[in-house]
């Protein structure tokens, strides 16, 4: 993805910098934020990684900017997934910034970007279905859910979880902004 840098009324959206690996391993370090990713924690070594080259997960990753604050308080993902034009989108805020909505903003600005600008004809996002909070962004950006996949992502052992599948259209977006 060709992403340029923009902003939102609270926030700036920018590719991330070699100095934001501390704040990345701050907040990808607590467990009450990686509850939820496959992945799980980071180390200080995936946090400097993530910030100079991306992970095979992140590769699109997108630094989030408290612009009042100047603080980095989480990233988006946001690039390609199967089928042409269409994209996965994501979010990961440090818990100091949790229920302001923050994802929400950025990912109605992503959303934006991606059908008004690169012309994607649709946008998905998955969680599992005790994420709550992501399952709340997802409603108030106007996805639908699409599919409730049951054990359907091997973490370790033996542990499986379900995953909820939203998706939004091109067409949706532009009837929600008329």
């Amino acid at each position: 993805m060709n992403f340029e840098p923009f902003e939102t009324q609270r926030l700036a959206l920018r590719r991330f910098q070699p100095q934001d690996w501390q704040m990345v391993y701050e907040y990808m370090s607590s467990p009450a934020v990686t509850a939820y990713l496959p992945d799980g924690q980071f180390s200080e070594d995936q946090a400097r990684e993530l910030v100079t080259e991306g992970t095979s997960d992140y590769e699109e990753s997108i630094a989030v900017m408290l612009k009042e604050e100047n603080a980095l308080v989480g990233h988006m993902m946001f690039h390609p997934w199967f089928g042409p034009n269409t994209y996965e989108i994501g979010w990961v805020f440090h818990t100091r910034y949790h229920n302001r909505g923050f994802a929400t903003e950025a990912a109605t600005a992503l959303l934006k970007y991606g059908f008004e600008t690169l012309k994607l004809h649709r946008v998905i996002a998955t969680c599992q279905p005790e994420n709550t909070a992501s399952v709340r962004v997802m409603e108030k950006l106007g996805m639908r859910r699409e599919g409730h996949f049951q054990k359907c992502l091997h973490l370790s052992g033996e542990r499986w979880w379900d995953e909820y599948f939203y998706a939004m259209l091109e067409e949706e977006w532009f009837a929600a902004q008329a």
